[in-house]
């Protein structure tokens, strides 16, 4: 097969993942409502097709969180990333190189920043959690990597139940018939199995190895954030975060107007609009909905950008029309890492940028950071 869209991506992966990681990747929490409304939110904003409007030199260069991007796209945190295929991080971080585009790699992530750092440009996504000397250790290992942007998760607290996993035994009861489904499920797919299990070791959290010295895999990471989320963060702790982060702070997961707003008055250059790809809140808005009353409220103060549902070209122009800076990738790389690799990647991408120049040529828009509102299509009264 032949992907020509995320969808295909997505359906590949499927075929040559095992199910627990599938639905990993692709389910949201609970009921699965908000998850559904990031897609079809964005669909249901339409177009204005343009004609006879001198689009030649169409430009989509920008600049996202400080970083030059050769379009307005970044590829999102994703955990664990390095179960989709062998070194998965290392793999996509090159390919959003080769691309033009920011790569944030998620604290969770299989390969630790060190490993992913220099084999391409990185920013770090992280929680504040319980054990501040762990977090002072990590921002002092990354800053010394030379890597000068912070993405900061606001909405994770907690763990939101996620009832795809729950069905495929990757949570909940982790006793013999649970062990032995996820054994069959790998056994079902020995491509994936070689690659991942065998070429692809060791299998660890590489930011948290040094944490957990008897290991960082999965079962002890888990065990370990369950002590270490903390519920009582408030805007006051990015004080101390920003005694111990010198770099450029971004916030990521922020929905409401007034959390924006105090976003900004707690120093972040840039906020990223996302309801955790729907995996948090469900009943929250999409992530598009949220969007204009976010831009509103930071009246220029501070880059705003989004992330959640974005399935092409045509929907990182909805984006930018509503007032984004750009949008980061999150499923979207997930489903062509988990396909092919890092060529997946590199191929989902090339995809993506077509289609944005595509679209933003038959809206008549030339540069991309010019593109406004009245590209869509006014809804009727």
């Amino acid at each position: 097969m032949i992907a020509a869209s995320v969808d295909d991506f997505r359906a590949m992966a499927r075929r040559r993942l095992p199910d627990f990681l599938f639905e990993y990747i692709d389910g949201g929490s609970y009921a699965e409502e908000t998850l559904r409304a990031n897609t079809a939110d964005l669909a249901a904003l339409k177009l204005r097709q343009r004609v006879m409007r001198d689009v030649d030199g169409l430009s989509l260069a920008t600049t996202l969180m400080g970083q030059a991007a050769d379009f307005p796209v970044a590829l999102a945190p994703i955990g664990l990333a390095g179960l989709y295929a062998r070194r998965g991080e290392v793999q996509a971080a090159r390919a959003a190189a080769a691309a033009g585009v920011p790569f944030i790699l998620s604290s969770s992530s299989c390969c630790g920043i060190e490993e992913v750092a220099a084999a391409a440009p990185v920013m770090l996504q992280l929680y504040i959690i319980k054990d501040r000397g762990f977090m002072e250790d990590l921002l002092a290992r990354t800053a010394a990597l030379g890597v000068e942007t912070l993405v900061l998760t606001v909405d994770l607290i907690v763990h939101s139940p996620r009832r795809r996993d729950v069905r495929t035994s990757l949570t909940g009861d982790q006793g013999a018939a649970a062990r032995l489904r996820r054994a069959v499920e790998i056994a079902r797919h020995p491509a994936w199995a070689w690659d991942v299990g065998v070429r692809g070791r060791p299998h660890t959290l590489g930011n948290y190895a040094a944490k957990m010295p008897g290991g960082a895999g999965l079962a002890e990471f888990t065990a370990w954030v369950s002590r270490n989320f903390d519920a009582s963060v408030t805007w006051a702790d990015l004080e101390w975060l920003r005694r111990h982060w010198r770099g450029r702070l971004v916030i990521k997961g922020v929905l409401d107007a007034e959390d924006a707003r105090d976003a900004v008055a707690a120093g972040a250059e840039s906020i990223i609009v996302s309801n955790h790809g729907g995996r948090q809140l469900d009943g929250a808005p999409s992530a598009v909905a949220a969007l204009p009353r976010v831009v509103e409220a930071v009246d220029g103060r501070a880059e705003v950008l989004m992330d959640g549902g974005i399935r092409s070209g045509t929907d990182i122009l909805r984006a930018l029309a509503l007032g984004a800076r750009g949008v980061l990738l999150g499923r979207a790389w997930a489903y062509a890492l988990g396909a092919q690799g890092g060529a997946g990647v590199t191929r989902m991408l090339a995809l993506l940028r077509h289609e944005l120049a595509v679209a933003m040529a038959l809206a008549g828009q030339r540069e991309v950071t010019a593109v406004g509102r009245d590209v869509l299509v006014a809804p009727s009264r």
